[in-house]
């Protein structure tokens, strides 16, 4: 019979606090095995709990799955970079990704397969549980920017705004690891820049920091 040995316990742990440990057990299997090995018993036995415990909360792994991920989504701290023009702005965001979400980016592409056949859902889809209500951070770069004059706005479009990011999720999905910093620079000097700045990018200096 499973039963959680510890409900008998006046010290265990309780609704928030027991909830968040399961969540990031489960955040932690699914890096570690995939979504194939995203069991209930594999999550029990990480956060030191039982199943039922689990079942009581998700009915399916695939609801495990999508509450993970939105918790550890709620857990990265997105900085707005402001070091006061636009490239060190992009550059320092992309940096910030490389940083806290490289990891998730390649357990979508190497892990997450089986979950989008059986659930008729898409990396799109689970990028927006992990991202949630955040503002958009290019945007508000973007917007800085326009603000101090370096960018005029008719230069600007959706899709230059989304391409830094675009760039570094394709460099990710197509190595599955992290950006190297010469490739973050590129994106943002040979790519980015000449976009929405085009009569001044080709002269704008260049860091190899």
């Amino acid at each position: 019979m499973d039963l959680d040995h510890r409900d008998t316990n006046p010290t265990r742990r309780r609704g928030a606090e027991l909830e968040a440990a399961i969540l990031d057990a489960a955040w932690e299997q699914l890096l570690d095995r995939g979504y194939s090995g995203l069991t209930f018993e594999a999550v029990a036995e990480r956060a030191g709990t039982s199943r039922p415990v689990l079942y009581r909360r998700w009915a399916t792994r695939g609801d495990l799955l999508r509450a993970a991920i939105s918790h550890r989504g709620r857990q990265v701290e997105v900085v707005v970079p402001d070091t006061g023009n636009l490239r060190d702005d992009v550059l320092e965001a992309l940096r910030d990704m490389n940083n806290s979400r490289a990891d998730f980016v390649v357990m979508m592409a190497s892990s997450l397969g089986e979950y989008f056949a059986e659930g008729g859902t898409n990396p799109r889809e689970v990028r927006a549980l992990f991202v949630g209500d955040r503002a958009s951070t290019m945007a508000t770069i973007v917007e800085r920017a326009i603000a101090r004059g370096e960018v005029d706005p008719a230069h600007v479009t959706e899709r230059a705004m989304t391409l830094p990011a675009d760039l570094y999720r394709y460099e990710v999905l197509m190595s599955l690891k992290p950006v190297p910093d010469d490739v973050l620079r590129a994106i943002v000097d040979d790519v980015f820049l000449p976009l929405v700045q085009p009569d001044t990018a080709s002269k704008a200096p260049r860091s190899d920091e």
